[in-house]
Protein backbone atom coordinates (compact mmCIF):
# COMPACT_ATOMS: atom_id res chain seq x y z
CA UNK A 1 0.00 0.00 0.00
CA UNK A 2 1.67 3.48 -1.21
CA UNK A 3 1.41 5.94 1.69
CA UNK A 4 2.29 9.64 0.55
CA UNK A 5 3.43 12.23 3.28
CA UNK A 6 2.89 15.53 2.89
CA UNK A 7 3.43 19.03 4.28
CA UNK A 8 1.10 22.15 3.81
CA UNK A 9 2.41 25.36 5.20
CA UNK A 10 -0.79 26.84 6.92
CA UNK A 11 1.05 30.25 7.63
CA UNK A 12 -0.59 32.10 4.97
CA UNK A 13 -3.87 30.95 6.34
CA UNK A 14 -2.92 31.54 10.17
CA UNK A 15 -2.03 35.43 8.40
CA UNK A 16 -5.20 35.87 6.79
CA UNK A 17 -7.12 34.66 9.91
CA UNK A 18 -5.04 37.03 11.89
CA UNK A 19 -6.14 39.73 9.61
CA UNK A 20 -9.87 38.42 9.97
CA UNK A 21 -9.33 38.56 13.45
CA UNK A 22 -8.16 42.09 13.67
CA UNK A 23 -11.14 43.12 11.21
CA UNK A 24 -13.52 41.29 13.34
CA UNK A 25 -12.32 43.29 16.46
CA UNK A 26 -12.71 46.43 14.45
CA UNK A 27 -16.10 45.85 13.66
CA UNK A 28 -16.85 44.71 17.62
CA UNK A 29 -15.54 47.89 18.07
CA UNK A 30 -17.23 50.23 15.74
CA UNK A 31 -20.12 48.29 16.95
CA UNK A 32 -19.98 48.94 20.58
CA UNK A 33 -18.83 52.83 19.50
CA UNK A 34 -22.10 53.06 17.16
CA UNK A 35 -24.30 51.57 20.18
CA UNK A 36 -22.94 53.93 22.32
CA UNK A 37 -24.12 56.91 19.91
CA UNK A 38 -27.23 55.33 19.18
CA UNK A 39 -27.89 55.44 22.79
CA UNK A 40 -26.92 58.84 22.92
CA UNK A 41 -28.91 59.89 19.86
CA UNK A 42 -32.11 58.40 21.56
CA UNK A 43 -31.40 59.68 25.08
CA UNK A 44 -31.19 63.04 23.24
CA UNK A 45 -33.97 62.87 21.46
CA UNK A 46 -35.80 61.54 24.28
CA UNK A 47 -34.79 64.31 26.47
CA UNK A 48 -35.69 66.82 23.45
CA UNK A 49 -39.45 65.19 23.14
CA UNK A 50 -39.88 65.33 27.33
CA UNK A 51 -38.32 68.75 26.98
CA UNK A 52 -40.99 69.66 23.93
CA UNK A 53 -43.92 68.17 25.90
CA UNK A 54 -43.12 70.17 29.37
CA UNK A 55 -43.41 73.48 27.69
CA UNK A 56 -46.44 72.65 25.51
CA UNK A 57 -47.79 71.63 28.69
CA UNK A 58 -46.65 74.81 30.85
CA UNK A 59 -47.85 76.74 28.18
CA UNK A 60 -51.13 74.91 28.15
CA UNK A 61 -51.33 75.86 31.56
CA UNK A 62 -49.85 79.28 31.65
CA UNK A 63 -52.80 80.34 28.80
CA UNK A 64 -55.85 79.03 30.80
CA UNK A 65 -54.59 80.86 33.95
CA UNK A 66 -54.69 83.89 31.70
CA UNK A 67 -57.88 83.46 30.84
CA UNK A 68 -59.30 82.52 33.79
CA UNK A 69 -57.43 85.78 35.25
CA UNK A 70 -58.38 88.12 32.50
CA UNK A 71 -61.97 86.78 33.52
CA UNK A 72 -62.29 87.37 36.77
CA UNK A 73 -60.29 90.73 36.51
CA UNK A 74 -63.38 92.00 34.16
CA UNK A 75 -65.58 90.46 36.87
CA UNK A 76 -64.27 92.49 39.47
CA UNK A 77 -63.62 95.81 37.33
CA UNK A 78 -67.56 95.29 36.66
CA UNK A 79 -68.06 94.78 40.60
CA UNK A 80 -66.09 97.94 41.53
CA UNK A 81 -67.88 100.41 39.05
CA UNK A 82 -71.21 99.02 40.28
CA UNK A 83 -69.53 99.70 44.03
CA UNK A 84 -68.60 102.77 43.23
CA UNK A 85 -71.73 103.94 41.25
CA UNK A 86 -73.85 102.85 44.87
CA UNK A 87 -71.24 104.27 46.98
CA UNK A 88 -72.10 107.86 45.20
CA UNK A 89 -75.91 107.32 44.95
CA UNK A 90 -75.75 106.64 49.02
CA UNK A 91 -73.51 109.39 49.46
CA UNK A 92 -76.19 111.65 47.53
CA UNK A 93 -78.97 110.14 49.85
CA UNK A 94 -77.21 110.68 53.08
CA UNK A 95 -76.63 114.13 51.59
CA UNK A 96 -80.15 115.04 51.08
CA UNK A 97 -81.23 113.02 54.37
CA UNK A 98 -78.33 115.19 56.52
CA UNK A 99 -79.94 118.30 54.62
CA UNK A 100 -83.46 117.45 55.40
CA UNK A 101 -82.78 116.18 59.30
CA UNK A 102 -81.17 119.56 59.23
CA UNK A 103 -84.14 121.59 58.36
CA UNK A 104 -86.65 119.85 60.31
CA UNK A 105 -84.52 119.82 63.21
CA UNK A 106 -84.07 123.53 63.07
CA UNK A 107 -88.10 124.19 62.32
CA UNK A 108 -88.37 121.41 65.28
CA UNK A 109 -85.89 123.65 67.60
CA UNK A 110 -87.70 127.20 66.77
CA UNK A 111 -91.35 126.08 67.50
CA UNK A 112 -90.24 124.36 70.76
CA UNK A 113 -88.49 126.76 72.05
CA UNK A 114 -91.73 128.87 70.91
CA UNK A 115 -93.61 126.67 72.98
CA UNK A 116 -91.54 126.33 76.07
CA UNK A 117 -91.48 130.53 76.18
CA UNK A 118 -95.15 130.33 76.32
CA UNK A 119 -95.94 127.61 78.81
CA UNK A 120 -93.08 129.62 80.56
CA UNK A 121 -95.27 132.62 80.01
CA UNK A 122 -98.38 131.09 81.31
CA UNK A 123 -97.26 128.92 84.44
CA UNK A 124 -95.77 132.15 85.38
CA UNK A 125 -98.89 133.63 85.05
CA UNK A 126 -100.69 131.72 87.34
CA UNK A 127 -99.03 132.76 90.49
CA UNK A 128 -97.54 136.02 89.21
CA UNK A 129 -96.46 137.00 92.87
CA UNK A 130 -94.90 133.82 94.40
CA UNK A 131 -93.12 133.52 90.87
CA UNK A 132 -91.65 137.25 91.25
CA UNK A 133 -90.76 136.31 95.06
CA UNK A 134 -88.95 133.22 93.54
CA UNK A 135 -87.34 134.22 90.65
CA UNK A 136 -86.80 138.10 91.20
CA UNK A 137 -86.70 138.67 95.37
CA UNK A 138 -84.86 136.04 95.94
CA UNK A 139 -82.09 136.12 93.00
CA UNK A 140 -81.85 139.89 94.14
CA UNK A 141 -81.04 138.58 98.06
CA UNK A 142 -79.18 136.03 96.75
CA UNK A 143 -76.79 138.30 94.55
CA UNK A 144 -76.65 141.54 96.91
CA UNK A 145 -73.29 141.99 96.25
CA UNK A 146 -73.16 141.96 92.54
CA UNK A 147 -75.91 144.82 92.29
CA UNK A 148 -74.41 146.96 95.22
CA UNK A 149 -70.81 146.80 93.49
CA UNK A 150 -70.33 150.77 94.15
CA UNK A 151 -71.28 150.94 97.98
CA UNK A 152 -68.34 151.35 99.82
CA UNK A 153 -68.20 151.60 103.85
CA UNK A 154 -67.35 154.74 104.12
CA UNK A 155 -68.65 157.64 101.66
CA UNK A 156 -66.32 160.28 101.79
CA UNK A 157 -66.06 163.18 99.79
CA UNK A 158 -63.53 162.06 97.59
CA UNK A 159 -64.92 159.01 97.04
CA UNK A 160 -68.55 160.12 95.76
CA UNK A 161 -67.35 160.37 92.30
CA UNK A 162 -65.61 157.29 92.21
CA UNK A 163 -68.52 155.66 93.30
CA UNK A 164 -70.94 157.51 91.49
CA UNK A 165 -68.82 156.84 88.10
CA UNK A 166 -68.56 153.21 89.21
CA UNK A 167 -72.65 152.95 89.61
CA UNK A 168 -73.36 154.46 86.55
CA UNK A 169 -70.95 152.44 84.48
CA UNK A 170 -73.13 149.14 85.81
CA UNK A 171 -76.18 150.85 84.57
CA UNK A 172 -74.66 151.92 81.19
CA UNK A 173 -73.63 148.09 81.07
CA UNK A 174 -76.77 146.61 82.03
CA UNK A 175 -78.69 149.12 79.79
CA UNK A 176 -76.52 148.10 76.92
CA UNK A 177 -77.14 144.22 77.67
CA UNK A 178 -81.13 144.82 77.29
CA UNK A 179 -80.73 146.97 74.35
CA UNK A 180 -78.60 144.13 72.91
CA UNK A 181 -81.19 141.61 73.61
CA UNK A 182 -83.81 143.94 72.08
CA UNK A 183 -82.01 144.32 69.01
CA UNK A 184 -81.58 140.72 68.63
CA UNK A 185 -85.15 139.81 69.39
CA UNK A 186 -86.30 142.63 66.84
CA UNK A 187 -84.31 141.52 64.33
CA UNK A 188 -85.04 138.13 65.00
CA UNK A 189 -88.78 138.36 64.59
CA UNK A 190 -88.21 140.31 60.95
CA UNK A 191 -86.22 137.73 59.60
CA UNK A 192 -88.65 134.86 61.13
CA UNK A 193 -91.54 137.55 59.59
CA UNK A 194 -89.59 137.57 55.99
CA UNK A 195 -88.95 133.94 55.75
CA UNK A 196 -92.72 133.29 56.58
CA UNK A 197 -94.16 135.90 53.87
CA UNK A 198 -91.78 133.91 51.86
CA UNK A 199 -92.59 130.32 52.49
CA UNK A 200 -96.48 130.98 52.51
CA UNK A 201 -99.01 131.52 49.92
CA UNK A 202 -101.37 134.45 49.51
CA UNK A 203 -103.84 132.87 48.40
CA UNK A 204 -105.82 129.57 50.04
CA UNK A 205 -104.89 126.93 47.85
CA UNK A 206 -107.26 124.70 48.99
CA UNK A 207 -109.90 127.14 47.42
CA UNK A 208 -108.19 127.40 44.12
CA UNK A 209 -106.89 124.97 41.67
CA UNK A 210 -103.66 126.40 39.90
CA UNK A 211 -100.83 124.95 38.01
CA UNK A 212 -97.04 125.35 39.21
CA UNK A 213 -93.98 125.27 37.16
CA UNK A 214 -91.24 123.77 39.59
CA UNK A 215 -87.88 124.10 38.07
CA UNK A 216 -86.16 120.76 37.85
CA UNK A 217 -82.04 120.12 37.24
CA UNK A 218 -81.02 117.13 35.70
CA UNK A 219 -76.99 116.50 35.48
CA UNK A 220 -75.34 114.21 34.15
CA UNK A 221 -71.25 113.41 34.76
CA UNK A 222 -68.73 110.50 34.48
CA UNK A 223 -67.63 109.60 37.56
CA UNK A 224 -64.87 106.74 36.35
CA UNK A 225 -62.57 106.25 33.36
CA UNK A 226 -65.48 103.57 31.26
CA UNK A 227 -67.45 106.30 30.74
CA UNK A 228 -70.15 105.01 33.04
CA UNK A 229 -72.45 107.68 33.48
CA UNK A 230 -74.78 108.95 36.69
CA UNK A 231 -78.06 111.08 36.44
CA UNK A 232 -78.99 113.12 39.62
CA UNK A 233 -81.85 115.45 39.94
CA UNK A 234 -82.08 118.02 41.90
CA UNK A 235 -86.10 119.95 42.90
CA UNK A 236 -86.72 123.04 44.67
CA UNK A 237 -87.58 122.97 48.13
CA UNK A 238 -89.82 125.73 48.12
CA UNK A 239 -93.13 124.74 48.84
CA UNK A 240 -93.06 121.33 48.53
CA UNK A 241 -92.79 118.74 51.06
CA UNK A 242 -90.81 115.08 50.96
CA UNK A 243 -93.27 113.43 49.43
CA UNK A 244 -94.09 116.11 46.25
CA UNK A 245 -90.17 115.94 45.72
CA UNK A 246 -89.64 112.68 45.37
CA UNK A 247 -92.80 111.91 43.08
CA UNK A 248 -91.30 114.51 41.25
CA UNK A 249 -88.11 113.05 40.41
CA UNK A 250 -89.53 109.27 40.14
CA UNK A 251 -91.67 110.95 37.62
CA UNK A 252 -88.69 112.60 36.14
CA UNK A 253 -86.88 109.65 35.90
CA UNK A 254 -89.22 107.51 34.23
CA UNK A 255 -89.22 110.12 31.35
CA UNK A 256 -86.08 110.55 31.06
CA UNK A 257 -85.32 108.82 28.14
CA UNK A 258 -88.05 110.93 26.34
CA UNK A 259 -87.32 114.08 26.81
CA UNK A 260 -85.68 116.26 23.76
CA UNK A 261 -82.70 117.72 24.69
CA UNK A 262 -80.69 120.51 22.33
CA UNK A 263 -77.95 122.50 22.69
CA UNK A 264 -77.92 126.17 24.06
CA UNK A 265 -76.00 128.12 21.86
CA UNK A 266 -75.70 131.08 24.02
CA UNK A 267 -75.44 131.01 28.08
CA UNK A 268 -78.24 133.00 29.32
CA UNK A 269 -77.87 136.61 30.78
CA UNK A 270 -79.41 135.49 34.35
CA UNK A 271 -77.48 132.54 34.68
CA UNK A 272 -73.78 133.95 33.15
CA UNK A 273 -75.15 137.06 36.34
CA UNK A 274 -75.77 134.12 39.01
CA UNK A 275 -72.48 132.61 38.26
CA UNK A 276 -70.47 135.80 38.46
CA UNK A 277 -72.13 137.17 41.95
CA UNK A 278 -71.04 133.00 43.15
CA UNK A 279 -67.36 133.80 41.78
CA UNK A 280 -66.60 136.63 43.00
CA UNK A 281 -67.92 135.73 46.81
CA UNK A 282 -65.72 132.56 46.43
CA UNK A 283 -63.02 132.47 48.66
CA UNK A 284 -60.63 130.59 46.17
CA UNK A 285 -57.59 131.41 44.81
CA UNK A 286 -57.70 134.16 41.49
CA UNK A 287 -56.02 131.00 39.47
CA UNK A 288 -58.92 128.81 40.43
CA UNK A 289 -61.53 131.68 39.93
CA UNK A 290 -59.85 132.17 36.28
CA UNK A 291 -60.00 128.26 35.41
CA UNK A 292 -63.92 127.92 36.56
CA UNK A 293 -64.39 131.00 34.49
CA UNK A 294 -62.97 129.55 31.94
CA UNK A 295 -64.92 126.36 32.06
CA UNK A 296 -68.17 128.07 32.33
CA UNK A 297 -67.38 130.27 29.05
CA UNK A 298 -66.77 127.26 27.30
CA UNK A 299 -69.89 125.12 28.37
CA UNK A 300 -71.64 122.69 26.34
CA UNK A 301 -74.98 121.81 28.11
CA UNK A 302 -78.17 121.30 26.60
CA UNK A 303 -81.87 122.24 27.34
CA UNK A 304 -85.16 120.62 26.94
CA UNK A 305 -86.79 121.51 24.15
CA UNK A 306 -90.19 122.70 24.09
CA UNK A 307 -92.69 119.90 23.04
Amino acid sequence: MARFDYTVDTSPMASKLGSVSNHVQATTAAVVTMRAAVILAEEKAAEHVCNNVNRGFYTLIRSQISQKIAKLQSEVDSHLMRLNQQRKQLLAIKGRMERDYNMISSRYTKLFNGLNSNLKQRVFELDRPTIDFAVREVEKISNRTKYLTATVPVSQSETLAISQKIIASNVKYRGTKVITSMTNFLSDMNEQKKLTNRILLSVNANTNNATLSVPVIVSECNFDKFDNKNIDIAVSKIQLNQATQLAIKNTVIQNIDGLNWQKEPDINKEIKSEFSKILSHSKSSQRVKDMANKLFMTHNYQIIKNQ
